[in-house]
Formats: structure tokens, sequence, C-alpha cells
């Protein structure tokens, strides 16, 4: 059907740069080569009245308050918003709404799960469909990473933090299934253990929706898009939370790498293997068992899981997942991103007990985000695609 629809149409588009060059170098290099000039890029986008203005009155509100509400309708204007950054009062105000939206959201969580979660803490989120190229599986690694860390008393640098995820799995996919019940399994273990007190706590929220990420996106802190490079079209929820001041840690994927571009390298933690490097690894004969036996705490979490450490009543519930990452050759290559996706947590951790420098890259990110608005990617299908006229208001 692809190659149908390449032939009949006159214009094929990818949803983000990397996206739109993967088609015309791997996946449709041949129907590229014949009609060199019908492929184009047109990157995705999200509605600012809805991931903005209606989801986040307070802080909508403050930025009106210093540049005006034109950018509800031309987001580039959010441009402006930057050298508040270096504004004590603005920054105090910026983290006031940040809180008082983290309060809700905490307020939601007890209310949906009966976690009671530290307001105080770093809320780190990962929110979207479960999938295995997603990765949520590698999150959860790193989870239980801090979980066994602070077992031991290893808890120099680490910052409180509350790891939320949400998202649903495709009915008939049970791996992904699986990995929902690893999660609420490995957070009814962490949340319940008196030694790990307010460091830690994990959240599965049910029943994602609209009106739920309406509520998670305002408090997000960390945006987790953390999918094997050269795997994630765009995505739009990492434009969403960067939009609400959340600080995104991801692989250059997707969009995270126009992100990146739009932030600044240093207001955007990436880790991980890039697009070519998958693929050389890959060629090369990638062998998870070497990163498993070369990292003593990966070994020790992946031994945790396949030994029925958070299912005693089922100690081979969660076999398949071990053996998917390890015997059957971990095809998303979460062991070889595992160390560097670690370090780069810590990175995070480090950057998070620095309120003030966290709230003025949050504040950048913000002011950066223009291009991502859903007006400039229907400008671009309508000049580039569909060829039609703005109507003149």
């Amino acid at each position: 059907m692809a190659h149908l629809a390449i032939v009949g149409s006159h214009t094929v588009n990818g949803v983000a740069a990397i996206h739109s060059e993967l088609l015309t170098t791997t996946l449709f290099a041949d129907f590229h080569r014949i009609f060199p000039t019908r492929f184009i890029n047109v990157t995705n986008g999200i509605t600012p009245r809805r991931w903005l203005n209606q989801c986040n009155p307070e802080l909508t509100g403050l930025i009106a308050s210093r540049i005006g509400e034109g950018f509800v309708r031309d987001l580039d204007q959010l441009k402006k918003l930057a050298p508040f950054a270096e504004d004590a009062e603005f920054r105090k105000q910026f983290r006031a709404v940040k809180h008082a939206n983290k309060l809700r959201l905490a307020e939601r969580i007890e209310q949906q799960t009966g976690v009671k979660v530290n307001p105080d803490s770093l809320f780190d989120i990962q929110v979207k469909r479960i999938h295995e190229y997603k990765r949520q599986l590698l999150n959860v690694l790193h989870v239980i990473t801090l979980y066994n860390r602070i077992r031991a008393g290893h808890t120099h640098g680490m910052v409180a933090r509350t790891i939320i995820f949400a998202g649903k799995a495709a009915p008939g996919y049970w791996m992904a299934k699986q990995i929902i019940r690893l999660i609420n399994d490995v957070a009814g273990i962490v949340n319940n253990d008196p030694a790990v007190h307010d460091l830690l706590k994990v959240v599965f929220l049910p029943n994602y929706d609209v009106s739920l990420a309406e509520r998670i996106f305002p408090a997000s802190e960390l945006s987790e898009q953390i999918s094997t490079a050269g795997t994630e079209a765009s995505g739009t929820g990492n434009m969403k939370m960067a939009l609400n001041g959340a600080l995104t840690i991801g692989t250059l994927d997707g969009a995270n790498i126009e992100i990146g571009e739009e932030v600044g390298d240093e207001n955007i933690f990436i880790f991980g293997l890039t697009t070519p490097e998958v693929a050389d690894l890959r060629a090369r004969g990638y062998n998870p068992w070497e990163y498993y036996n070369g990292n003593a705490e990966l070994k020790q979490v992946l031994d945790m899981i396949g030994d029925g450490f958070f299912s005693v009543e089922e100690p081979e519930r969660y076999r398949a997942i071990y053996e998917n990452l390890t015997w059957n050759g971990d095809h998303y290559l979460l062991l070889a991103d595992y160390a560097s996706y670690v370090a780069c947590q810590e990175e995070v951790s480090a950057l998070y007990q620095n309120q003030d420098e966290w709230t003025r890259r949050s504040i950048l990110n913000v002011a950066n985000m223009g291009k991502f608005s859903s007006d400039r990617t229907i400008r671009e299908y309508a000049d580039k695609v569909w060829n039609v006229k703005r109507i003149k208001r």
C-alpha cells in the first residue's frame, strides 16, 4: 500500500527532519531516486491553545504579563520571553506556577492510585503509547537501578524523584501489557519499602487520555523521550512538555533533534547511540551479553526481573522480558544505551539540585518552542502539499 500511495501521490512527507531523511535514504530510497522532488518534510506541531492556554492558565497568565497575549496565536512571539530567564523575580514566579501544577497532579495521583508523592521531588515523566521501541523498559531499568542504590546506601548526589508513567497498549500487544504490569509491580515494591522514604516513588496512571494529559504536562519537569534512535517518527509529547517548561532527556531521534536545535544543546539532555551508530552496531553483530556481563548494576537489575524479585508469587512472570533483552537479542538496544542513559540521569540530578539554573533552562525551553506550533505545520501543508491560500483576517 505504501508503494502504491507513493506512485499515486504528488507529495510524500515525513513528520520530522530525521524521519523524512530516513524515508529517502532507507525505507523508500528506490522511489526517491525515481521521484527526487516528491519527498518533503513537514515537522509535526501542537496547538498552543490546548497545550498551554487551556491546560496551564497560570503559566499562560505569567507569560502574558511580560510579553502580552499575542503568543497564543503566534507562538514565535515566545522568543520575547528569553530575556526573562535572567530575571530572578520571574524565575521565582515561574517556579511557583510549576509547584502549584505539581500539587494538583500529586492530588490526582493520590486519588487515582492511593500513592502519596512528594511535590518537592523531581517529576520525571514518560507518557505515551506503550511500545518496545519507545523503551519504557529502559526507564524501568533506571528505576530499579535507583532502588538498588538506595537500598545499598549509595544516595550521594541523588535527588528525590517521582517517576510517572502513563499510556495504553494495543489490545493484542502482549509484551506491552507485560511492561505495564512490570511497572506496577516495581511500583508496589519501591513505594512500600521503608528504606526508600521519599527518595523514590513510581506511579502508573491508568486510563491515559487528553484530560489526564492536560493535568500531567503542566506539572512535568523531566520529559522522557528515549526511543531507540531511528524508530520515532516525530513525537508530540516532547513538544507539549517542553512548552510547559520541562527539560527533555532523550536520544537523537524524532523531533528531539529539532527541539535541541531550537533550545540549544545546553538546555536538553541527550544520550545514547545515534541512528548511524545503531545501524553500525547491528551490522557488526550486536551481543547484549557483552553489556550484561560488563556492567554489574545492569546485571543485577536484569537478574532481579528475570528471577522474580518483583513477582515473588509468580517468579517466571517476567522471564520473557529478561530473555528478550538477553537471549533474544535486545532488538531495541536497551542494554547498549543503558550506561549512557544512567550517566545522563546523573547529570539531571546534579542540575536539579540547582533550582535557579534548572528554572532558567526551563524558561528557555518555553521561549524556544515557537517552531512547534501546529499553526506553522498547517501553513506548511497548505503551501507545500494542499496548494491552498490562507484566509486573511
